[in-house]
């Protein structure tokens, strides 16, 4: 593959999130290689110096204020078996030799 391809193919992962047998099945390639390619550009991406991800500290700040919460509390309805004599074991255990 060519660089600007295998660059789609990591921008294509990145933006759709789908799977690497899914992206290989559209490219025509193999998953270990779509992951491959992925994990290659990424690492080039990284030593380049000009892409880099958030550390940690980051990662865990707490820039947002949450003003609502929201909690679904709707019921539903199941159907369960009704309890009655007749809906048991065909004989007794007495019956059972």
């Amino acid at each position: 593959m060519s660089v600007g391809d295998q660059l789609l193919l990591t921008l294509e992962f990145w933006r759709e999130y789908r799977t690497f047998f899914h992206m290989g099945q559209a490219w025509g390639l193999d998953e270990t290689t779509v992951q491959r390619t992925i994990e290659r550009v990424e690492d080039a991406l990284l030593r380049s110096g000009q892409f880099s991800l958030p550390g940690k500290k980051a990662l865990r700040a707490d820039t947002h204020v949450w003003t609502a919460v929201l909690v679904d509390v709707t019921e539903i309805p199941c159907e369960r078996p009704q309890k009655n004599k007749s809906s048991g074991t065909a004989g007794r255990k007495s019956d059972t030799p």
